[in-house]
């Protein structure tokens, strides 16, 4: 018995009333805790993260979404709506085909096949392929300004002895005279006023509708064979880490001549050591002295284009924070950049030798500080000026 699968919204800790924006929050987060970058060897993780991608595919997807909500896992089958799988065969009980019945209510078909199998899908109809996923790490300064990778993966490509027909050169395919080429046939069960039909995949040509004599020597009737390709993907400046690129007729071979399917890449971003990024904000500490917060200093703070000059006030107080306006990240749709915000933190001295313990004592002297008291030092400064005036 095939594993059963958990609910989407609950692979993703999320209500069925959630947002986008929850839907990536909670994706984003998910994506990170069981990245294989992050879990090496962990097959649970990767497991995990196959699933929470899965999901999240569905649930961002407005149209799959829907079908997901009405119909659950089969709505979102790559068979729904076909032929002998899902919701596909005609069913007749006596004089009644309920797949007419069924049309009356729904009016047609679901997914191109629909109840009742008035709109099933050829199986020589011209299929998409299959749409493939892998997985790339890059750095912070790479997500903010966009870079070129050359990616490696194994996919699956039209024959080029065949051009995607499976027959040898010379030869082409029967069409299947148990099925005419539908792929399936009509099987009868029952008796009496009981009896009634299904429909299942045809035996004899295995649902493709036709049969092939001289297989193609080079894919053995299969129409594609796999190779092994390098892809070069360009990386948009401003991608946030849980974010894919989607590389459109990269993916698996169509079948009977259909389009190629699509390469998502999945990006994660290594965190940097000197930055925190939040969206298109940049976040970063900066360390002053005792000193150069209360004279004021010129600094030189990083940013991610390189340093740059900042005067910092007289009087400046720790956790001070200042903006650095188009310092940030630039916008993933190519609308501007954020900004860069700087946090002020002051340094206290480990230890003091003697000649500077004498200057500050002196200093704490001349501003009345009484090195005793336990009261709030910054309180009894301003009572202390107050005083004076």
């Amino acid at each position: 018995m095939p594993e059963q699968k958990r609910d989407y919204y609950e692979v993703l800790g999320v209500a069925k009333t959630a947002s986008e924006d929850e839907l990536k929050k909670a994706y984003r987060k998910l994506a990170k805790q069981y990245h294989p970058d992050l879990n090496p060897g962990d097959k649970t993780a990767e497991a995990k993260f196959k699933e929470v991608n899965e999901a999240y595919e569905v649930l961002s997807d407005k149209d799959k979404r829907a079908r997901y909500d009405q119909f659950g896992h089969a709505g979102v089958d790559p068979n729904f709506g076909a032929g002998g799988g899902g919701f596909g065969g005609a069913y007749d009980m006596g004089d009644i085909d309920l797949g007419d019945l069924f049309g009356s209510f729904f009016g047609g078909g679901f997914g191109g096949g629909g109840f009742g199998g008035g709109g099933r899908q050829s199986p020589n109809s011209p299929r998409k392929g299959d749409t493939l996923r892998v997985n790339l790490t890059i750095s912070f300064e790479e997500a903010a300004f966009g870079c070129e990778k050359e990616i490696s993966l194994t996919r699956s490509e039209a024959c080029d002895t065949c051009h995607g027909t499976g027959c040898a050169p010379g030869t082409t395919a029967e069409t299947c005279p148990d099925c005419r080429g539908t792929g399936v046939v009509r099987v009868q069960r029952g008796g009496g006023a009981f009896t009634f039909a299904t429909s299942a995949p045809c035996s004899r040509c295995r649902g493709t509708g036709k049969l092939i004599h001289t297989p193609c020597p080079d894919c053995r009737g299969e129409g594609s064979v796999k190779r092994q390709r390098r892809i070069t993907v360009t990386i948009p400046a401003g991608i946030d880490d849980g974010q894919a690129v989607s590389l459109r007729g990269q993916g698996g071979a169509g079948q009977n001549g259909g389009p190629a399917g699509d390469l998502l890449v999945h990006v994660s971003v290594r965190p940097s050591d000197k930055f925190q990024r939040d969206g298109t904000a940049v976040y970063y500490d900066k360390t002053v002295s005792f000193a150069q917060a209360a004279l004021g200093a010129r600094l030189t703070i990083p940013t991610i284009d390189g340093d740059v000059a900042y005067d910092l006030p007289a009087g400046t107080q720790p956790g001070t924070v200042f903006r650095l306006r188009g310092k940030g990240i630039p916008s993933v749709n190519g609308r501007g950049r954020g900004d860069q915000f700087v946090t002020i933190r002051v340094a206290v001295p480990a230890s003091l030798n003697s000649e500077q313990r004498q200057a500050l004592e002196a200093f704490a002297q001349a501003m009345g500080d009484d090195l005793t008291d336990t009261g709030d030092a910054r309180k009894g400064f301003f009572d202390k000026r107050k005083k004076k005036k």
